[in-house]
């Protein structure tokens, strides 16, 4: 019934329906603002008073519903946690807590988490015998936000150790760059740092040319700029047992510190001979029921699209192709990654670091040795229940929480020989008591020479121990804590440029597979799992990993008609590869490309020249200018890149002269050596000079970045 525009005097019951209209159009129609009309609003709800009653008391209702509702679903769920990278976390500046106590920081610059490690050892041990000073383990990134910060903080530290690893062509890690750039261009600040006393225990392998570099360095600065060394600088060989290394070095600490550390009170007490803790994460077991689909949790959105290694990106494999022929009695994959729509971009030169699984077999044999189902369902933790952390800060990350199998097959490095705290783990878990003691023999500094000759020389894997010692059973939380290292991603210079390749990182693998002194047949993780893989195009159902990109310094001059000569052979290529299509993309859009020369090698042309048919296409299409290839097993000599580059002797020298840059990749131990004295004598022979200065010249083109190596 429509409402009566009437004045007369007769009761006006109206339907809700109709009620709600007159009311909107009266409060919000331009129309309708007269006096007669807000009269007449006012009737009816006068004469509705019942209904509009129970509508405000309806909608009270409502909206306090809604409120609880969002309340309560606010407080009961909990939000999804993303770690956010490091460079945009804002931190709160640090309250600098007068106790009393003396102050020691113990930095670390660690790639695969060995100097880390090596840092809370320290700090651990100087906790038990310095009880009166308070110790602080900083990873050299989180140290400071930038360089004012880094100069700000380190001219107020008394007391300080650095764990500095070097890596690749006597490189920091990624996690020290940004100090090691900082600290070595700054050497015009003088004695500032002469309230600091200092150790730097260093971590590399004497096989490599710059052995130690980044430690050597960090060292020698200090001391320039007026810190006082306390203990010469410790050099770590992994070539060898680099544990032996760091606690020689440890032992060489105490007594300095002692006098620092210690009241005169106490200054001759005997300390209690410290023994390190077995680490061990608390375990929860779960009902496998329970258990989330595990490939459900990787997503690639982490908040800010950066990733890094403990934010890697999901990434399918769409291609896979063999390089060698079914002649050749190896392996090498050419493997494609999928990074469209991610958000992940690289460079032509960059490393990418791919995190792969170790395969069934081994899985099921690590399985088999710790006698248990391999659906057992867990998470691990470094706190009590009840919050409060354990085993001090020497635990590593936890991963997610997932089945036995899964957590053996993506987080544990069950290949590589176990280090002497690993066997010491064992021991304490060994239920047969000759067992025991020879696993600590072996570990002790009196079994140096036999666990160097049964355990690094013999180059046994972890699985191949734990079947020697069969009663040594560590329960999960050790066995992940102290026994398996955290498996590492393995990285590899991408062979492939997003001018040409952008939404693809393209990756060449060669297999690795050999037999090992002991007779096991070692399969290397990554490179049998990319051989192995299924790529998109074959399957729906295709393999994927975790990657990322690692910058690197190896790149192209920033100026197309420089000259530059590469020097790569077998895999080696692979950076190159990616220089020319690079080259080829500049070509084709206009750029003056100036000359270049690759020099490849390989076995056999009819065996394992990867790449072939795209190398002759960038000499024909003007992006290479020349090709050198050197075939070591097909005449009655072997002939390597180094002697290709003897007989160009002349060219390399007058490339040079002009500006040339000079870049090499691939085996630091053998070939980059080789072709780094090769290099010397073309010099010293075509430039007419002596030793000392072709040296010099070849250290200037160093200094100068017209020299650069990737090699591994």
């Amino acid at each position: 019934m429509e409402p009566s525009s009437s004045s007369s005097s007769a009761s006006m019951k109206v339907s809700p329906l109709d009620l709600m209209s007159a009311i909107i159009k009266g409060k919000m129609d331009p129309a309708n603002a007269s006096s007669d009309s807000a009269a007449e609003v006012a009737t009816i709800l006068l004469e509705n008073r019942e209904f509009v009653m129970i509508l405000t008391t309806s909608i009270a209702v409502l909206i306090g519903c809604v409120f609880v509702f969002i309340w309560r679903r606010s407080g009961s769920l909990k939000p999804k946690q993303i770690d956010p990278p490091k460079p945009l976390i804002v931190k709160e500046p640090e309250l600098e807590v007068d106790d009393g106590k003396k102050k020691v920081t113990i930095f670390f610059g660690t790639q695969t988490g060995t100097a880390e490690g090596f840092a809370k050892a320290l700090a651990e041990e100087a906790k038990a015998r310095y009880d009166k000073a308070t110790f602080k383990v900083l990873d050299m990134d989180d140290y400071a936000a930038d360089d004012e910060e880094y100069e700000e903080k380190m001219k107020k530290e008394n007391l300080a150790f650095f764990f500095l690893a070097t890596y690749g062509d006597g490189e920091p890690t990624d996690n020290a760059a940004r100090f090691y750039k900082w600290f070595t261009e700054g050497k015009e600040r003088g004695e500032w740092l002469q309230n600091m006393k200092y150790g730097v225990f260093g971590l590399g392998n004497r096989q490599y040319e710059h052995f130690n570099k980044v430690a050597k360095v960090v060292d020698d600065i200090l001391t320039e700029q007026g810190a006082k060394r306390l203990v010469p600088v410790g050099l770590g060989d992994d070539d060898q047992c680099i544990e032996d290394d760091f606690t020689a070095w440890r032992e060489s600490v105490w007594p300095e510190l002692d006098p620092l550390l210690r009241d005169e009170d106490d200054a001759t007490t005997v300390s209690t001979p410290y023994t390190a803790a077995v680490l061990e994460y608390r375990v929860v077991f779960y009902n496998p029921a329970d258990a989330f689909l595990e490939d459900k949790n990787w997503s690639n959105a982490n908040g800010h699209t950066i990733y890094d290694a403990q934010h890697p990106c999901r990434s399918n494999v769409v291609v896979r192709k063999e390089l060698h022929t079914p002649a050749s009695d190896r392996s090498c994959t050419h493997l494609e990654f999928e990074i469209a729509g991610t958000g992940l971009k690289y460079e032509t030169g960059d490393h990418v670091g791919v995190y792969c699984e170790n395969i069934d077999e081994v899985v099921e044999e690590a399985l088999r040795l710790l006698s248990l189902s391999p659906d057992t369902y867990f998470s691990v933790h470094t706190d009590k229940e009840d919050g409060t952390p354990l085993g001090g800060s020497s635990l590593p990350p936890p991963f997610p929480p997932c089945t036995l199998r899964r957590a053996l097959a993506q987080y544990a490095d069950l290949l590589s020989s176990p280090k002497k705290s690993a066997l010491l783990a064992l021991a304490a878990h060994a239920s047969d008591p000759t067992e025991a003691d020879r696993l600590r023999h072996l570990a002790s500094p009196a079994g140096k020479d036999e666990y160097a000759q049964w355990m690094v020389a013999s180059q046994r894997s972890l699985l191949e121990v734990m079947a020697e010692f069969p009663s040594a059973r560590p329960p999960l939380g050790v066995f992940f804590a102290a026994v398996a290292p955290r498996l590492q991603p393995r990285y590899y210079s991408i062979s492939s440029s997003p001018r040409m390749e952008p939404s693809r990182i393209h990756v060449t693998c060669a297999l690795v597979y050999e037999q090992m002194p002991t007779g096991r047949i070692h399969q290397g993780v990554c490179s049998t799992w990319m051989k192995n893989s299924v790529p998109l195009e074959k399957s729906g159902n295709c393999s994927w990993a975790p990657i990322f990109v690692r910058q690197s310094n190896f790149k192209l001059p920033s100026n197309t008609e420089v000259p530059f000569i590469m020097i790569g052979p077998g895999t080696g290529l692979a950076p190159f590869r990616g220089f020319l299509q690079e080259r080829l993309a500049l070509k084709e859009a206009g750029a003056e490309l100036g000359p270049s020369i690759l020099f490849f090698g390989c076995r056999n042309r009819k065996m394992d020249y990867i790449y072939e048919d795209e190398l002759n296409n960038f000499v024909s299409s003007g992006a290479l200018s020349e090709l050198v290839v050197a075939f070591s097993r097909e005449g009655p000599t072997k002939e390597y890149v180094q002697h290709k580059m003897l007989e160009k002797a002349s060219d390399i020298w007058n490339m040079i002269s002009e500006g040339a840059y000079l870049y090499v990749c691939g085996d630091a131990k053998g070939m980059a050596r080789d072709v780094h004295r090769t290099l010397h004598t073309i010099l010293q022979e075509q430039g007419s000079l002596d030793s000392s200065k072709a040296e010099s010249m070849v250290k200037n083109l160093q200094m100068t970045g017209r020299y650069l190596r990737d090699v591994w």
